[in-house]
């Protein structure tokens, strides 16, 4: 790929696909790009980098002269450039080849995995390496308080990836981080999730087999030596492993932990951290952090000030307001599992207060009815449990869909107190109506929800 120079990207105004497209400008190639929804503040972004931008798919946007048509993980045949990129017998790759051979290679790649936990994970230790003077490059799917942006790459020796089992492009159905070139990978934990496209839980192992299979021998997995899952993955892998967790087997193991309301202090094999965050979830995702941070070089002070000063990560537990003493939180929670360990870290951050979550099933497999007694379960453990109506149902068989009203109902029956809310208004006046000082009303869905934070915000004012 040595010899190319014009490069156009389709599905540019993706987090990813616009930070590698302006970063390839910035390198000497000449870029352009389309999306089907061209708006600040990316348009406004790629523009300034001196990008052509088209807004929505015509074989006419790709130039006569493109020598390479990226076409982004979200486009499908049918869409009118990949079309013209086969008929025209374009060179064509993925997001995650680009990356490999004009970002990746020759780098020390640090990859978080695992079905909870990568978004956080990797922020923190980008931020790790950024504090301790290390200017690593990050490509991570959220918005690290600390960094500023999702992305962007550098001249180090470093970069942190977060790394997503979810399929490449089209045209190569394997996990996006098998290009990676990990020289570390973590493995948060591993569960049955993208129901659209795994069939089974052995799947989704066998993908992430395959990741530690391309570590080489001179890295390192650090794997949830809590999660049979993940300890199943990587008995045979080739290349180190060490196991963190809290468990006395593990190699690196989690002790003395004390939370408080506002973080969590913790050991990591006898050494002393703490990190602004509550929870047990955050305090693996930092314990896993520092692993890997200690694996690229960093000093244990290097690791506790940088610990100490994250922020967080935008949609995680994030305080979006406080009216009349009535705090509302958003959260990115939509596996069964995250909506339990949130609902377990709001519990402690703010004890004795009445929680309300507002649920919206709107990922690919929470559609579906694969977790319709696991989100019940879940979802029981809040003081009041509202469920709202599902977007875009024609994309879910109808026999494969979960069933809201059944959820509440599954709720109530689990002990916890549910309803199903069609709409956004009415799931704001219920609140309003319910809800008193000192509750917290925490917002989970990994979509905007109808802009229900600040719709709340206004009427509980």
């Amino acid at each position: 790929m040595s010899n190319k120079t014009r490069f156009h990207f389709t599905g540019i105004c993706g987090t990813a696909m616009g930070s590698v497209a302006a970063a390839m400008k910035n390198r000497g190639y000449e870029v352009t790009g389309s999306d089907a929804g061209v708006y600040p503040p990316m348009s406004d972004f790629l523009r300034g980098q001196g990008i052509t931008l088209s807004e929505g798919y015509r074989e006419e946007n790709i130039p006569a002269d493109a020598d390479v048509v990226v076409i982004g993980n979200a486009i499908s045949r049918g869409n009118a450039e990949a079309e013209a990129a086969l008929d025209r017998k374009l060179l064509y790759h993925s997001l995650p080849e680009v990356m490999k051979e004009y970002f990746l290679r020759g780098k020390r790649n640090l990859v978080v995995s695992g079905t909870h936990g990568k978004t956080t994970t990797s922020s923190m230790l980008a931020w790790l390496l950024l504090q301790a003077g290390r200017d690593p490059g990050f490509m991570i799917g959220g918005l690290p308080k600390n960094l500023g942006c999702g992305a962007r790459f550098t001249d180090s020796a470093f970069n942190v990836l977060e790394g997503d089992e979810y399929d490449t492009a089209f045209f190569d159905k394997r996990s996006k981080f098998l290009h990676y070139l990990p020289e570390c990978v973590v493995v948060n934990n591993i569960e049955f999730d993208h129901a659209d496209i795994y069939n089974s839980l052995d799947e989704i192992k066998l993908s992430f087999r395959r990741l530690l299979n391309i570590v080489p021998r001179c890295g390192r997995a650090f794997v949830n030596g809590d999660d049979s899952n993940c300890m199943d993955v990587s008995a045979n892998a080739p290349c180190p492993v060490t196991s963190v967790g809290f468990g006395e087997t593990c190699g690196l193991r989690i002790t003395d932990v004390i939370y408080q309301p506002d973080g969590s202090a913790f050991s990591l094999d006898g050494v002393e951290y703490r990190v602004r965050m509550t929870g047990e979830f955050n305090v693996r995702n930092a314990a896993m952090a520092a692993a890997a941070a200690g694996f690229a070089g960093l000093t244990e002070d290097e690791i506790r000030a940088g610990l100490d000063s994250f922020e967080g990560v935008a949609r995680r537990q994030e305080l979006r307001g406080e009216v009349n003493g009535i705090r509302v939180i958003d959260d990115f929670a939509h596996h069964p599992t995250a909506i339990r360990l949130a609902v377990g870290s709001l519990r402690q951050a703010y004890p004795g207060a009445r929680l309300w979550v507002l649920f919206e099933p709107r990922s690919n497999t929470t559609r579906r009815a694969v977790f319709q007694k696991e989100l019940a379960e879940a979802l029981a453990a809040a003081d009041f449990a509202l469920v709202a109506a599902m977007p875009d149902l024609h994309k879910i068989p109808e026999h494969d869909r979960l069933d809201p009203v059944r959820l509440a109902s599954d709720i109530n029956a689990n002990g916890g107190n549910g309803e199903y809310v069609t709409d956004v208004d009415t799931i704001v006046a219920k609140v309003k109506s319910g809800a008193r000082s000192g509750d917290v009303v925490a917002v989970l869905s990994n979509g905007g929800f109808g802009g229900i934070h600040k719709k709340l915000l206004a009427e509980l004012g």
